[in-house]
This record gives C-alpha cells, structure tokens and sequence, in this order.
C-alpha cells in the first residue's frame, strides 16, 4: 500500500472560522447553518484534492477537566448562541459524509488532535500527519511525521517554524505557554514575563524546572532578569499548573487504528441532512467522488 498522510482538522477553529466569515444563512425551521455548510464543504474539498485519511476534532461542549484545574478557563460564555447551536449539526453532517469525527466532553478537541496524531505517526504506513489548524497549542506535536498545516494561509509549519514563531522547540510549547499565558483560553501567565523573555530562557533551558533560581546563574541576556526570576520563583506552582493547562492530554478517545480514518464514501442519510441545511449540494459532491474513488 502506498505511504499515507492523514489529515486531523480542528473543527472548532473551522466552525468560528466559517461563522465569522460567510453570510448568514437560515432555514426554514430558523436554524443558523451557514458555518456548517462552510465547514463540510471545506473537508469535502480536501476530500476532492486527494484526502484519504481524515479526521475531525470538535469540542462538543466547551467546558473540560481544564476548567477544575483553574476558574477562569475558557468555558463558552459569551459565545454567540447561533455558532454553538451547530456544534452537534456540523458533527452529524461530517459523520454522514463519511469522516470521522471526535467529539469532545470531557477533553477538548486539540487534545483530541494530538492523541490522533501521535497514533498515525506510530504507524509505519504513514508518511506525514497534517495537523490542520493554526492553534499554537499544537505546536508541542510538531516533530518527526507531524506537521501542523494553516489552510487558509497554506503554511506548513515544521520544527523550524515553530523555533521560528515562537524562539522555543515543540518540547517547550507547554512551558512557554505557562510563562505567557494564554488569553483565548482564559489562563494568565505570569507577570512581567513576555514572549521574548520566555523564548530566550526557555531557547536556553527547555523547562520550568531547569531554569536557575538566581537570575545571576543565566546564561542568556534577558532584560529585567532578576524580577523574572524572582517572579518565576515565587510563583512556579503557578507556572506549573498553568503549563499543565496547556500540555495536551494524549489519552484523549479518538481511534484505535489510522485505518478507521479511511473515507470510504458517504452515508446514506447525508442526501436528507444535507436538504436539511439547504445544500444537496453537499451530497451530490460526495456521491461524485465516491464514484470516481471507490
């Protein structure tokens, strides 16, 4: 069998994405469904451009076991009521076209990707892993198969381009993230600390914890270092924590086998889903290339 490449997308991205970039579009029952019309005709695309192994990673309810780890973390609030309605449509819609879909309650999609993409990359049969969002959290599984591929700016991002985007290695993305914190998950960091102060210590020493305590014992030039240090000693327990927030968690349930990836063609009950957000076009498509491939 000739070499695979498997492509996990973060759906959750795509669904803000597409919802924040067509026009609204209501059916007749009032159900908001332009984002995921956007969205499955996206993942047919990459379907009709060669996709044989794909996947996508949802967060089927937006709260995780992060939220018990710290009170501020991103739990849904606020998010507009017509894109977190079609979270569960665009799922049911994928699934009918015949990809695979993780669906996320108690982890989160991204955990979900990289669970996902450390299986493929075991598999002697496959060759590369596209890990399809541009979400820096998932810089910490670039290495080796594994890619992370912005779409829409057509980046393929390797370990070069992670050291290139953020001054530290994939291994350092968690720790790095604990330092800066990360605003759009709702943690904060630690103060003071910036991405170019992180990214020099942690270019030079990797890990929290092998950071010297007195900022004299640093080997790198860093402004401000002796409150950096200082901040980063008084308050690690934080930084650990908020550097365990955002390591993925693996064991997140995805599949057993990059086999069960494979599109074999859509389901029989796409044609009525797809009527159901106005776009048969959908299903034709995916009759289409079920002729011509399988």
């Amino acid at each position: 069998m000739a070499a695979m490449q498997v492509h996990l997308v973060d759906g959750t991205y795509e669904l803000f994405r597409h919802h924040f970039g067509v026009p609204s579009h209501l059916t007749d029952a009032g159900q908001e469904v332009a984002a995921t019309r956007g969205v499955v005709g996206s993942v047919l695309a990459m379907l009709e451009d060669g996709a044989t192994h794909l996947a996508v990673a949802t967060d089927h309810v937006i709260p995780s076991f992060r939220n018990d780890l710290w009170a501020g973390y991103k739990d849904g609030s606020g998010t507009d009521e017509e894109l977190l309605s079609q979270f569960g449509l665009v799922e049911d819609v994928l699934r009918a076209v015949g990809v695979p879909v993780f669906a996320m309650v108690e982890y989160e999609a991204d955990d979900a990707l990289g669970a996902a993409a450390r299986l493929a990359a075991a598999d002697d049969r496959v060759e590369r892993v596209l890990i399809c969002t541009p979400d820096k959290d998932l810089g910490q599984c670039v290495g080796g198969k594994v890619f992370q591929f912005d779409r829409r700016k057509e980046l393929l991002i390797d370990v070069d381009g992670v050291i290139e985007k953020f001054g530290v290695g994939p291994e350092s993305i968690p720790d790095y993230l604990g330092l800066v914190g990360d605003s759009a998950d709702g943690f904060p960091g630690l103060p003071g600390w910036g991405h170019k102060s992180a990214g020099a210590v942690l270019a030079r020493y990797v890990h929290l914890e092998d950071v010297p305590r007195d900022s004299h014992d640093w080997d790198v030039e860093v402004r401000g270092a002796s409150k950096l240090a200082m901040t980063l000693h008084h308050q690690m327990a934080d930084a650990l924590l908020f550097r365990q927030i955002a390591t993925l968690a693996y064991e997140a349930p995805t599949v057993e086998s990059v086999d069960e990836l494979e599109w074999k063609g859509p389901r029989p009950e796409l044609a009525d889903l797809a009527a159901s957000i106005d776009a048969p076009n959908l299903a034709t498509r995916a009759d289409r290339l079920a002729e011509v491939r399988l």
